[in-house]
């Protein structure tokens, strides 16, 4: 009874990769129909009222409401970039680099977007970045494409260690029922994922390039990947160096952000002294000829105007935006609190009557509104651009949104069903079936029974089906946070039962949940409204999935070797 709950409670699931990647429906199509599946399956086998299916639904578009934001304001801050001439300046200091595309992803999609991972997070890097990558000559999809496999490495500790910090909290009584310390196991926690994250980023580095060469290149070789593998390896040296010192001796908070800021200068310095450049520049220069039309946005998007801006007066906004980010992220500052509180919270409490239900929405810590709109504003009048160009940038948001609105909304809302289908029958019933554990009527959801039935196939082998569980809260939820709230205390009591280091499974659930970023659906509908590429959320979900269980599977392979060599970072939370 267990697995056939587990294979219910997957049929929505299944549609959706069905309906996006096998028919490649677009995911404003595919998602409605998936969350009726799952308001079917809620409603039907986990015993959900009509009237708390609405309110769940109803609570999951206003969260879907917040993720819009961020999308919003990358967008508009990309198309008021795009008309007062700043985006044509910052193309010519990335172009004046190097012309090679190869560097330009890595440099930009990886390094530049690493920052702003470790910074702000919630989709924003890869919605920052592949704009930038368009005005560099690259195919829309292309830097969607890239942009979203590499914004996986800087997301654990990005933003601002929030990933790490909240599936520590979560087991935080486990460790101490345990006899353990949940602050060692804080910085245990935060060491033994940057380890082997950062072995997975250095293949995941020339992986980005292999698609890139691959899938979207002229030639369609890999050959093309060569003579770029010795700045790949340089990158991940310099990244990586600053990425694990911090990891070893600071908590999870400044991780990315200080490594990816910090190699940033030093890499590009590298790369205007020709320091480990190929010798045959590699672009997508004619690809209106022999590149595949499908590549190209499929919405209408202004080409950027050229006003001859200075590149210091072009990337004020951007400097700003990091200055904010610190900001407001950074707990020493003192905002990060005063905006995560009153006056600054907006509530919807007990929807359609449900005490349980509530929506508060901290609209000053939301990226897309602070920083992104607001930098936006500034940057019409510190742009000097005419009420036309501001109206034209606003405009052409709101239709770049649109697509991605229905998405989001009823996948959104369609997780929530997932969370919080609770059933004592089902959870008792699963735990009958010898399921690992005790089920109760808070953990026996829809999404917790699928996870728990994978653990109990793999067994001994769980650590390969830890990363896995990861992604799959990721790509529902479209958020290494909220995966790690959901997941990380089962990791953790499976890996107890099983007798695993706890530290290093949850460790493989943390890193699954930022390598199921690049497949997520969340972020894959934010990141092709950017870049105006909807409709093909199904072809990037296919092209990114490969990648992605690449990196799993380095990961997964690490920590095996860890656990097989004997390390357990805490024996004394071991079962005696």
């Amino acid at each position: 009874m267990g697995k056939m709950y587990a294979i219910i409670a997957a049929v929505p699931i299944l549609l959706t990769i069905v309906f996006m990647v096998g028919l490649n429906w677009p995911a404003k199509r595919a998602l409605p129909v998936a969350w009726l599946a799952a308001c079917g399956v809620s409603g039907i086998v986990w015993k959900m009222g009509a009237l708390e299916i609405g309110a769940r639904t109803i609570a999951g578009f206003l969260s879907a409401f917040e993720t819009l934001c961020i999308i919003f304001g990358a967008i508009l801050l990309m198309n008021v970039l795009k008309q007062s001439g700043a985006m044509t300046a910052i193309n010519k200091i990335f172009s004046n680099i190097t012309k090679d595309a190869r560097i330009q992803a890595i440099i930009v999609g990886y390094v530049f977007a690493g920052f702003i991972e470790g910074a702000a997070g919630f989709g924003t890097p890869a919605a920052l970045a592949a704009p930038i990558l368009i005005s560099l000559g690259f195919p829309p999809l292309a830097a969607a494409s890239v942009c979203l496999i590499y914004n996986s490495t800087p997301v654990c500790p990005g933003p601002v260690g929030v990933p790490t910090l909240t599936a520590s909290s979560t087991v935080a009584s486990a460790v101490a029922k345990l006899g353990g310390d949940p602050d060692k196991f804080t910085q245990l926690l935060t060491k033994w994922t940057c380890i082997p994250h950062m072995i997975g980023g250095f293949a995941i580095i020339i992986l980005g390039v292999c698609i890139l060469c691959k899938v979207f290149g002229k030639r369609k070789t890999l050959r093309d990947v060569l003579p770029v593998i010795p700045f790949c390896l340089f990158t991940g040296v310099v990244v990586g160096s600053i990425y694990i010192v911090m990891a070893l001796f600071t908590g999870p908070e400044l991780v990315s952000m200080t490594a990816f800021l910090g190699a940033l200068p030093i890499l590009i310095f590298a790369a205007k002294k020709g320091f480990l450049m190929p010798k045959e520049v590699w672009t997508f220069e004619g690809m209106e000829e022999w590149g595949d039309p499908t590549w190209m946005s499929s919405q209408k998007v202004r080409s950027s105007k050229d006003k001859g801006m200075k590149a210091a007066k072009a990337w004020l906004p951007y400097i700003f935006i990091g200055i904010l980010l610190v900001l407001t992220r950074v707990a020493v500052f003192g905002l990060k609190e005063i905006l995560n509180n009153e006056p600054f919270i907006l509530h919807v409490n007990h929807i359609l009557g449900f005490e349980d239900i509530n929506w508060d929405f901290k609209f000053l810590w939301n990226p897309g509104i602070m920083p992104f709109i607001l930098i936006a504003l500034i940057t019409v009048i510190l742009h000097k651009m005419t009420k036309q160009e501001a109206a034209v940038a606003l405009k052409d948001s709101f239709k770049q949104i649109s697509g991605a609105a229905v998405a989001l909304l009823f996948g959104v809302a369609m997780v929530n069903l997932y969370r919080f289908t609770s059933n004592g029958d089902i959870g008792a019933t699963v735990a009958a079936a010898g399921f690992s554990g005790e089920f109760t009527y808070a953990n026996s959801s829809m999404l917790y029974i699928m996870a728990h039935a994978l653990a109990n196939i793999f067994h001994g082998a769980y650590f390969l089906v830890a990363p896995l569980i990861g992604v799959l809260g990721a790509f529902m939820s479209g958020s290494c946070t909220v995966s790690n709230t959901l997941f990380s205390s089962l990791q953790f009591e499976t890996a107890t039962l099983l007798v695993m280091p706890q530290v290093l499974i949850v460790a493989l659930q943390n890193m699954g949940g930022a390598i199921g970023n690049m497949v997520c659906v969340n972020n894959i509908v934010s990141v092709c409204a950017t870049t105006g590429t909807s409709g093909n959320e199904g072809k990037l979900i296919r092209t990114n999935i490969v990648p992605c269980i690449i990196y799993c599977v380095i990961v997964a392979a690490v920590v095996g070797i860890f656990i097989a060599a004997g390390i357990n970072p805490m024996p004394e939370i071991m079962p005696k």
